[in-house]
């Protein structure tokens, strides 16, 4: 993606956080995600990194499930609502992390462009 592409979908997703924050979650997505923490669970895996953790919702279920859970995300508006939720949040591109090597047991990510 280039970083004119960036720019514009960190600027949507800064301007509109709070309206994301407040927004239903699809169905199917909440079958998605408990697939995904059963399967880390029964793999006893205790930490995870979120790669596009928007509002931080899923970060949070994750962490109720006793996981050690990092937050990714491109938007800083994404983050600091992730930090209101008390979670370990950074603002980053998934094009540069800057995580040290097997840092982390599982990976998530979910809708991340």
């Amino acid at each position: 993606m280039t970083l004119y592409k960036k720019t514009v979908l960190k600027q949507a997703y800064n301007r509109f956080a709070a309206q994301r924050d407040q927004a239903e979650i699809e169905p199917w997505k909440f079958e998605e995600r408990e697939r995904f923490v059963e399967q880390v669970l029964r793999e006893n895996r205790t930490t995870l990194l979120e790669i596009g953790a928007g509002t931080g919702r899923d970060s949070f279920y994750f962490e109720q499930r006793r996981l050690s859970v990092t937050c990714t995300d491109l938007s800083e508006e994404m983050v600091k609502l992730c930090k209101e939720k008390g979670l370990n949040a950074y603002c980053m591109d998934f094009s540069e992390l800057t995580f040290d090597a097997e840092s982390f047991d599982a990976v998530f990510a979910l809708s991340t462009f």
